[in-house]
């Protein structure tokens, strides 16, 4: 629990671009991991594309439900 309260303050020190720049590494990173490494590039690649998309729309649910309600 405390590892999750010291990120929970972290967080409250970073601005909206540092975010988005974890993001952005983040999505670099998985092209690198994708490129370099055959093994999770089958995994990945062997997955359906709706089934990213079924993930993509269970995230973003808590965000969308904090936006408008």
């Amino acid at each position: 629990m405390k590892c999750m309260k010291f990120i929970e303050n972290y967080l409250k020190n970073l601005k909206w671009y540092d975010i988005s720049f974890v993001k952005v590494a983040v999505f670099f990173a998985t092209l690198f991991l994708v490129t370099a490494w055959a093994g999770f590039r089958d995994f990945v690649l062997g997955f359906q594309w709706y089934w990213y998309l079924v993930l993509a729309v269970i995230f973003a649910i808590p965000a969308f439900k904090k936006m408008f309600f």
